[in-house]
């Protein structure tokens, strides 16, 4: 079968550089799972050496071009090619409950999403490590105090410790992207609950960087705080400023205000 060509529909860039492929496969530890998934392989440039690790290798591919130029030089991925929408899927038809990691070189208009449903599914996946566009990397991995630390980074580092681990330039894709990628690797904190009302955490760092400028006195005014609340002067800073540690104790005080 002829090489798939890229669509663009699909945000489809593909990488042709082998060495790079075996570097993004190598920063999986391998430890806390037996199975691996990747996400959007392509042509398998990836996939091959993850089928050289000492684990189980699932492909989830939407273009059928992909699926079935994978099924003809790939005959280890038999019966572990998943030929559906990552985002739509119910993973736990292949999974089931157990443990697995994610990888992949990410289709750049939905690798945030990939990122908030790896978070919807924390306690399946231990590890994940992938390449993005370059400045989403850079935020996911961000501390506070940066322009660029937001609520990507927060509620992905509240359950992960991310590492931005280095740049890809444009040329070693086919069609190049206009811009860097950056290979990043998230690796699920030893105790990932959080010592607060998780659903209501989300919900206050969504709120709080929707106005990002302004302080969180104003930014989280919705939450209807009693005057004593107010007066707290953790509510004086903007939410760039705060800390995972901190938006948990924001949740922990808005929850028990007025009780």
């Amino acid at each position: 079968m002829e090489k798939v060509h890229a669509k663009k529909h699909l945000g489809q860039h593909f990488l042709k550089d082998e060495s790079i492929a075996k570097d993004i496969a190598d920063t999986l530890s391998l430890e806390g799972y037996s199975k691996i998934l990747e996400i959007g392989p392509g042509m398998g440039v990836l996939t091959k050496y993850l089928l050289d690790k000492p684990t189980e290798t699932f492909v989830i591919e939407i273009d059928r071009d992909s699926v079935t130029y994978l099924g003809v030089h790939y005959p280890k991925l038999e019966d572990h090619i998943i030929s559906k929408d990552f985002l739509k899927y119910n993973l736990n038809e292949v999974f089931n409950d157990e443990p697995f990691a994610i990888i992949g070189n990410f289709p750049y208009n939905i690798s945030t999403q990939i990122v908030f449903k790896t978070l919807e599914m924390r306690h399946q996946i231990p590890e994940f490590a992938g390449m993005f566009q370059k400045e989403v990397a850079q935020r996911i991995c961000e501390k506070k105090g940066s322009k660029v630390y937001g609520i990507l980074s927060v509620l992905t580092q509240a359950f992960y410790e991310a590492e931005y681990l280095f740049t890809v330039p444009p040329e070693v894709f086919n069609p190049p992207p206009k811009v860097d990628s950056g290979v990043l690797r998230l690796r699920r904190k030893e105790n990932y609950t959080l010592d607060c009302d998780e659903k209501l955490f989300f919900r206050v760092v969504k709120t709080a960087f929707q106005q990002r400028r302004k302080t969180l006195r104003n930014s989280l005014k919705s939450f209807g705080f009693s005057d004593s609340l107010k007066e707290d002067t953790i509510f004086d800073l903007r939410p760039e400023q705060l800390t995972v540690d901190q938006f948990i104790e924001i949740t922990n005080k808005i929850g028990a205000d007025g009780i």
